[in-house]
């Protein structure tokens, strides 16, 4: 490596390196180990051509030395053509040998990057929703990213580095002590001044990346949220342009003057340590020739000597730096281990069940739940905070017990915040119970396998949620295998085949961020298709109406119509008049369930039911819609 790719190497280690001084454990690394030791094969060979390629890279020097002697000493021509055809042959060498190695090193690299990946995203996905609604998600990509390199970057770089120039530089310093050790170490008095700077003068450039990087962040952050379509409307709404305009010039403005400081401390830098190797050479060559002159030096070993100094600064100043790349590098293992380290809180038994066959039931029996502490489910850099809050762990469900026979729907209604969206995410285990238990056809869901509960059980979230994929994509979330003509089918179930038909690409149209090229009635409605598909024998309706307007509600009532006919369903529901023809109909208020009944039962007994009918609709209507209720068989459609 020459004095100027050292040169650079240095720079790039000490502005990437972070500066965390924790301690790290025999277990890290023997976890590094088992990573890497997957890979075993290809790293021993890897280091086998490290070996050889420092090898011919001191072979040059001295073929170059004999030719000049050769010369000197008015040898004959096809002496000098040998030797000029062995350095052919040893560049040769050298540059397919560096090639290997640097394919070795990219296969171990890429190697462990997916390795590291593919585990950190297989353990998130076993993550519960308490840990996702806790994390920034750009600080936990960043663990899938940045670290992952980082981590990668100790065997694809830094562990060639250090190999690689640790054999040069005790072959190095080996030859040129035996060449001429009075040169050698006056070349060396020179070194201080070769890798003092590079350490003063990282540390400084990694200061001012560092305040780069922070500006950089928080001007991304600020582009994220008011680039996003609901971030956009706030702004439009409420937001001030100018002086979210001004507050970005400011950062921008502070990031181009620290680019322009960033610049020429690099090329103060760089034109140092190149004017500390022009006077070594020139010390080599002045000393070496003097020696030369007087006889005790022959003229191709000056050339030799003054070739090797390269080889001998360039191994010294990587090494010295090298305890900065392998910090950084094992720290970014320790920032990936730490996310594996969370323990999943639900986690699916060897020996599952399947779900029985056939209409189910849903029945709580003596259910009590409080969500998870912070310290359980997630980490404060990923909440990018300085500690955890410590709130959480209070029990918000109180014994509740109840049943949903095969086919018929329960509904759930109450004050917000009384725990009915809680209730209905304990079902498809997005949480387990503290105690009591949730069972599907008789068989508790922590019994059952999720393969089970993904087929048995379908969700209509009030958000409708959908990926930025196209429509045909979104709908075969649950079943990649299903026809376009089942893909239809659905559509026209949900009361949307229409408006599909009519978009220019139909199935292959893209929905946007979130489903926002949609209208709400439209995302649901297509979600509610995406359930028709599944074909699930539970359904669980979390306020799938509550934030839409009139006429989109009784379209989407209309799918949803479809949706829950002939399967068992549990609706936790806002609008009181959505549930009106429920089987059973529970009124949660502070966790626990204070009536149950059917409408007409609950108006009739006046008590909170009866209290939240009164403040959604008139009294008029109330008493309209009570005696209707009573006199009739068959009540209104309900979602």
């Amino acid at each position: 490596m020459s004095m100027e790719m050292t040169a650079w190497n240095a720079l790039y280690h000490s502005r990437h390196a972070d500066q965390d001084s924790r301690p790290f454990s025999a277990a890290t690394m023997r976890r590094i180990y088992r990573f890497a030791h997957r890979h075993h094969r290809t790293l021993y060979a890897f280091l086998a051509l490290s070996t050889v390629l420092a090898v011919l890279t001191v072979a040059t020097p001295l073929l170059a030395g004999n030719v000049v002697d050769v010369i000197t000493e008015g040898g004959a021509t096809g002496t000098v053509l040998a030797l000029a055809g062995i350095i052919a042959a040893v560049a040769v060498a050298e540059a397919a040998v560096g090639i290997a190695t640097r394919w070795l090193s990219a296969r171990i690299g890429e190697g462990l990057i997916l390795d590291l990946r593919t585990a950190v995203y297989d353990h998130v996905q076993r993550m519960p929703v308490a840990f996702f609604t806790r994390t920034r998600t750009g600080a936990l990509v960043s663990r899938l990213n940045n670290d992952v390199i980082g981590a990668q970057r100790a065997f694809s770089s830094t562990l060639s580095e250090v190999f690689s120039n640790l054999v040069t530089l005790l072959l190095t310093l080996a030859v040129m002590l035996r060449l001429s050790w009075q040169v050698t170490l006056f070349a060396l008095v020179l070194l201080p001044l070769f890798v003092l700077p590079a350490r003063r003068m990282g540390a400084r450039l990694a200061r001012l990346e560092r305040e780069r990087a922070d500006h950089n962040a928080v001007m991304s952050t600020q582009m994220t949220e008011r680039f996003s379509a609901p971030g956009a409307t706030l702004v439009k709404l409420f937001g001030r342009p100018d002086e979210e305009s001004a507050e970005f010039a400011r950062r921008a403005g502070r990031v181009r003057d620290l680019g322009i400081r960033t610049a020429m401390v690099q090329e103060v830098f760089f034109t140092a340590l190149m004017l500390v190797s022009a006077l070594a050479l020139a010390l080599i060559y002045g000393m070496g020739g003097w020696l030369a002159l007087r006889g005790s030096l022959d003229a191709g070993t000056v050339v030799a000597l003054a070739l090797l100094l390269t080889r001998l600064y360039a191994p010294l100043t990587a090494l010295a730096n090298a305890r900065v790349a392998v910090m950084s590098a094992l720290v970014s293992f320790q920032r990936v281990f730490e996310v594996l380290d969370l323990e999943p809180l639900i986690a699916e038994k060897e020996d599952a069940e399947r779900a029985p066959d056939g209409p189910v039931s849903v029945e709580f029996e003596d259910v009590r739940f409080s969500y998870p502490s912070p310290e359980k489910v997630s980490l404060a850099s990923l909440e990018e905070v300085a500690t955890l809050d410590t709130r959480g762990g209070e029990e918000v469900l109180h014994g509740i017990s109840f049943r949903a026979e095969p086919g018929q729907m329960v509904a759930v209604v109450g004050s917000s915040g009384a725990g009915k969206s809680t209730l209905a995410s304990l079902a498809p285990r997005l949480y387990d119970v503290d105690s009591g238990a949730v069972r599907i056809g008789g068989t508790d869901v922590r019994d059952l396998s999720a393969a089970a509960l993904r087929t048995t059980l379908g969700m209509v979230t009030q958000d409708g949620h959908l990926f930025h994929d196209t429509i045909r994509a979104n709908l075969l979330l649950p079943r990649p295998e299903a026809t376009d003509e089942e893909l239809w089918a659905a559509l026209r179930r949900a009361r949307l085949d229409g408006l599909v038909a009519a978009l220019p690409d139909g199935l292959d149209t893209l929905v946007g961020e979130r489903g926002y090229r949609l209208s709400g009635g439209e995302r649901q409605r297509l979600t509610i298709a995406r359930l028709l598909l599944a074909q699930p024998r539970v359904v669980l309706l979390d306020e799938a109406t509550a934030h839409l307007d009139s006429t989109s509600e009784a379209a989407v009532q209309e799918a949803l119509g479809e949706a829950l006919e002939g399967r068992t369903s549990l609706v936790i529901a806002h609008r009181l008049s959505t549930v009106r023809a429920a089987d059973q109909i529970l009124v949660m208020e502070e966790g626990r369930i204070v009536e149950r009944g059917t409408h007409a039962e609950l108006l009739a007994a006046g008590g909170r039911y009866e209290q939240l009918h009164r403040t959604q609709f008139s009294a008029e209507d109330a008493t309209g819609d009570a005696t209707e209720d009573a006199a009739e068989d068959a009540p209104a459609t309900v979602a």
